[in-house]
């Protein structure tokens, strides 16, 4: 009763002002048009498909980032489609479960290849090393997967470790989006003298950013 009693009467010229100087605590969500940046709603869609990356973003999610309809956000997404799909461009955007999301085009992978030749070291990084371990000990896992035991973002990493020939994919997760999964190659294998997995140091109960380094070490 007290409760509906304060909600419907009439608020005094002191409570009125504190009401209408008080800032919100929730902040709106405002039209794009009254955003600064770009306006053009392509390009503010392959914004958010490169900040999302390897998770990919759904069409009602962008319907809803850009206060636009289903149909518009979708038309926008096979007009991005269709831009990437000619030959001038070396990525392109792919549909996976309804998750869009940018990828290397393949006909790419071979330049990434010798690049990576041209400026590798003999020894690897120790961010390359974690990711390695993760990828060897956890096979097949996801992006996330290792993302959330490294404690950073791993996309580029696994990059250069697929251009190097060490990682490689293995089919898709059945998480939503379908995530790449990833295993260990061969030139691994050879790399590091193995012959199967089984040959991999046991693991710690709590390994250190040393004891990680030295389980690849050479």
């Amino acid at each position: 009763m007290i409760i509906e009693e304060v909600m419907n009467r009439e608020m005094d010229e002191k409570e009125k002002w504190l009401f209408d100087h008080t800032p919100s605590q929730v902040t709106k969500v405002k039209k794009i048009s009254d955003l600064k940046g770009p306006k053009d709603e392509m390009a503010i869609t392959e914004g958010l498909l490169y900040i999302v990356g390897e998770d990919g973003i759904k069409v009602e999610q962008i319907a809803m980032a850009l206060d636009i309809d289903y149909d518009k956000a979708s038309s926008i997404l096979k007009d991005i489609q269709k831009k990437y799909a000619k030959e001038e461009y070396g990525i392109e955007l792919v549909d996976y479960g309804g998750y869009y999301k940018f990828l290397t085009k393949k006909e790419i992978h071979p330049y990434a290849q010798r690049l990576l030749d041209l400026t590798k070291t003999n020894s690897l990084s120790q961010s390359a090393l974690e990711t390695l371990a993760i990828i060897a000990y956890k096979q097949p896992v996801t992006r996330i997967e290792i993302e959330d035991l490294r404690g950073v973002g791993s996309d580029m990493m696994l990059r250069k470790l697929l251009a190097r020939d060490l990682i490689r994919e293995a089919g898709r997760s059945e998480a939503p989006g379908r995530p790449i999964l990833y295993e260990v190659t061969e030139t691994f294998m050879d790399s590091f003298k193995l012959e199967s997995l089984s040959d991999l140091p046991e693991l710690p109960e709590h390994t250190s950013d040393e004891e990680s380094e030295s389980l690849f070490s050479e």
